[in-house]
């Protein structure tokens, strides 16, 4: 375990190096993710877990740039507020890339909500779209606000109005010729991307503003260490919800603008995670206490599965206890098992 960091003034200094910031102020989300482009045009850059899909760099950037293009011919415009309501995969990834690439803002929400939490989030968001899968319809159409559907059209027959626009997102995407794609709007690292509301735990949920500028420089930070160590690009698992700044930040956008390879799980499931760790050779994954605790009480489970390509397991957001840290290392006998919580905030606790 490694010594705790003191400091009399209450000033911590961070013994990695500082990072670089791009100058360009022009040089938002989109263009910094894809800015080392031609050197990884070929990796893979998202899979889904359970279907296979792959999309490589240049498959993402062409799936953004036509779906921005459908938002701009959608009249959604630079500062309106889109609202992503979908499970993880990997159209939520290029939804919310498409949105921060012509400069709008991207809200999220949980799944779970009920349709009661999701009309107070739009009424203080105020979206002009809303883009959702069949199984969440029913919870947004009450709003009486444009959609665009992410499932495939033959998956599930849904009651909608019709006196509201609805598209397919593969029909947005097959309407368009790579040939016909329009440039995009100039956007700021200073303009807002994001729109992403607190837990509420102590008190009335509140929205966050996060710009182009506040991903990028996370970014760099998240992945610091891979570029001090020089790392090789590498396979992330995000089961962590996208609609959640841990899931959207420190996975998705983090590892993607690195060139590492991100897996999308819709949501966790013991099995199906350790089943997607050997079959896409996961290094990495970014996990909360209750999967660690899960996985340390049941290495019967573990022991089916090859997970021998695991370097690394990172637990957040609550404390986890030495004990449950012990056990879990000895099951994944090749990675490390960081935790970054309190009571350990001032230090990073790592088992090997």
């Amino acid at each position: 375990m490694s010594t705790p960091l003191y400091s009399k003034d209450g000033i911590y200094t961070s013994p990695r190096p500082p990072i670089s910031l791009p100058h360009d102020p022009e040089i938002s989300m989109v263009p910094f993710l894809f800015r080392n482009f031609s050197s990884i045009a070929q990796t893979t850059a998202l899979v889904d877990s359970e279907t296979g899909q792959i999309l490589t760099f240049s498959d993402l950037r062409k799936q953004v740039s036509k779906l921005s293009n459908a938002l701009l011919n959608l009249k959604i415009s630079k500062n309106d507020v889109v609202f992503i309501f979908s499970r993880n995969s990997i159209l939520f990834s290029v939804s919310f890339l498409a949105v921060v690439g012509i400069g709008a803002i991207a809200t999220t929400a949980n799944p779970q909500y009920t349709a009661r939490e999701i009309t107070k989030q739009a009424e203080d968001s105020n979206p002009k779209l809303i883009i959702t899968i069949h199984e969440l319809y029913h919870k947004i159409m009450h709003l009486n606000l444009p959609c665009i559907i992410l499932s495939p059209k033959t998956s599930v027959h849904i009651t909608v109005n019709p006196n509201i626009p609805i598209w397919y997102f593969s029909d947005l995407i097959e309407s368009l010729d790579s040939s016909e794609l329009l440039p995009l709007p100039s956007v700021l690292q200073t303009d807002v991307a994001a729109l992403l509301y607190s837990s509420g735990t102590t008190g009335t949920s509140k929205g966050v503003v996060l710009t182009h500028r506040n991903f990028i420089a996370s970014s760099l930070m998240l992945t610091s260490d891979q570029e001090v160590y020089r790392d090789p690009k590498d396979v992330f698992l995000c089961f962590l919800p996208l609609f959640h700044i841990s899931g959207l930040a420190v996975v998705l956008y983090a590892q993607l603008q690195r060139g590492n390879t991100v897996v999308v799980m819709a949501k966790y499931e013991m099995e199906k995670m350790l089943m997607a760790i050997e079959k896409y050779k996961v290094a990495h994954m970014f996990v909360v206490p209750p999967v660690v605790i899960e996985l340390a009480k049941r290495p019967e489970v573990v022991k089916k599965y090859d997970v021998s390509s695991l370097k690394e397991i990172a637990s957040g957001a609550a404390p986890l206890g030495k004990e449950v840290m012990e056990d879990c290392d000895k099951i994944f006998a090749e990675a490390v098992i960081y935790q970054s919580s309190p009571p350990y905030q001032n230090e990073f606790v790592a088992w090997t």
